[in-house]
């Protein structure tokens, strides 16, 4: 039973390694983990499907401008003789030496040149060209938000890890005082009561660098998923991104750069014209069109008539009298979208200045908050100093101590944590101007 018991247990071992040499490391930056989830964005490709209907309805207008060429045919076989009556001069109707007809067969080619449609074709071509570079644009916006979110993404992952790199540390250096703090007991120096609450310090870390681990896993996965990679793949993240933003300029010329260089604000513009062009093409529905038209016929009915060279030339005029008592009702809805986009974009417009304003205020509070962070570490990692002196003359309790302890902890990872915060909301800040560099 025991060599059965070493068995399993040296399988679940190898397993455990196995397991633990399947999972890849993969080192990106934070620009290289961008270039990546961009590149695999299911949004972005949902996108160029966007892009192609816009530049299919592109190429369908501008075929209206381009001749249409039909050509036609048919052949009929009559198993009743027809009844036949000409009606030419000097002859009388039918009569009994008319021809036996059986079958028919004809054919005919039809051109038509568009000369003039009142505006509709050109319009057309001209809107669905604003559409396309609007559908463009809307992507451009898509790339800078999906590269703030992979952003986002990666700030999670890098707290995460260096969380769990403080925690080890002080688990450590916690450890390392429980087995000074049981010797001391040993020896009759200390209480075991003392000895017991530094175990409970210790403890108290494990559970955090627990949670710690759990948090950087989850945060593992979603950036895999993000990425587009396996989700064993473990991400090694470089920390130098943290320094970014570290001079910020006045609020003013961050509302300036969103209003130049917003995609979504220069998409709707693009929407704009194309509706404006819509209106156009819906009142010139209510003119004629003209057509150049050319034509050939041949047709052969044996024993009774064969045509051929039948060549006809000619301008036709189309104009639908119904347009006269009733209402337009293509301009009035391309009216009805041009005052909604109007409305549009005076809302984006103000939504721009309130998250610019807004994401301006964050970046200024992050950055406040690093010095905040530093000047508490420094004065917890102080206290820290002081209280062991004290505890080592006998001047301070345990309590003091491993409240001290805790204090220096938990400052330590608020420094880091505030700085990737700062660099965060300083991206943040570039996407609402639209400014976010895709390197």
């Amino acid at each position: 039973m025991k060599r059965i018991n070493n068995s399993v247990l040296a399988l679940s071992l190898f397993m455990g390694v196995a397991a633990l040499n399947a999972q890849e490391k993969k080192q990106l930056t934070l620009d290289e983990a961008v270039q990546l989830g961009i590149q695999n964005s299911k949004n972005l490709k949902i996108d160029a499907a966007k892009i192609e209907e816009a530049t299919a309805d592109l190429l369908e207008a501008k075929n209206r401008q381009l001749p249409e060429l039909k050509v036609s045919g048919s052949y009929m076989y009559l198993p009743i003789k027809p009844t036949i009556d000409l009606k030419l001069s000097g002859g009388s109707g039918a009569g009994a030496g008319s021809p036996e007809v059986h079958q028919v067969a004809y054919g005919s080619v039809n051109l038509s040149v568009p000369i003039y449609s009142g505006g509709r074709i050109k319009y057309g071509i001209q809107s669905a060209k604003y559409l396309v570079e609007a559908s463009k644009l809307s992507t451009e916006n898509d790339k800078i938000a999906i590269a703030y979110n992979v952003a986002q993404a990666y700030n999670n992952l890098f707290k995460a890890n260096q969380s769990i790199k403080v925690l080890e540390e002080n688990l450590t250096a916690s450890q390392k005082r429980d087995e000074t703090f049981l010797k001391l007991e040993n020896n009759g120096v200390i209480a075991r009561n003392d000895r017991l609450k530094a175990n409970l310090q210790t403890s108290n870390i494990e559970l955090q660098l627990l949670e710690a681990k759990n948090n950087y896993n989850i945060a593992n996965i979603n950036m895999d998923l993000l990425l587009g990679i396996p989700e064993t793949t473990e991400i090694e993240v470089d920390q130098n991104y943290i320094e970014e933003g570290s001079e910020v300029k006045a609020v003013d010329y961050y509302v300036n750069e969103a209003k130049e260089n917003r995609k979504d604000l220069q998409a709707l513009a693009q929407q704009r014209k194309a509706a404006e062009l819509g209106s156009k093409s819906a009142k010139a529905e209510n003119l004629p069109s003209i057509a150049f038209t050319g034509g050939y016929v041949a047709a052969d009915i044996p024993k009774f008539l064969t045509l051929y060279n039948a060549v006809n030339v000619g301008v036709g005029v189309s104009y639908n009298l119904s347009n006269i008592w009733k209402e337009n009702s293509s301009l009035k809805q391309s009216q009805a979208r041009e005052k909604q986009l109007a409305a549009t974009d005076e809302l984006l417009n103000d939504n721009i200045k309130l998250d610019v304003n807004r994401e301006y205020q964050n970046t200024d509070y992050s950055k406040k908050r690093i010095a905040v962070y530093e000047k508490a570490a420094e004065q917890a990692n102080e206290n820290y100093r002081i209280t062991k002196n004290k505890y080592d003359n006998g001047l301070a309790t345990m309590t003091e101590l491993l409240d001290a302890d805790a204090a220096q902890i938990s400052s330590n990872v608020g420094v880091i944590n505030a700085k990737a915060d700062a660099a965060l909301a300083y991206r943040k800040l570039l996407q609402t101007t639209g400014t976010l560099t895709i390197k």
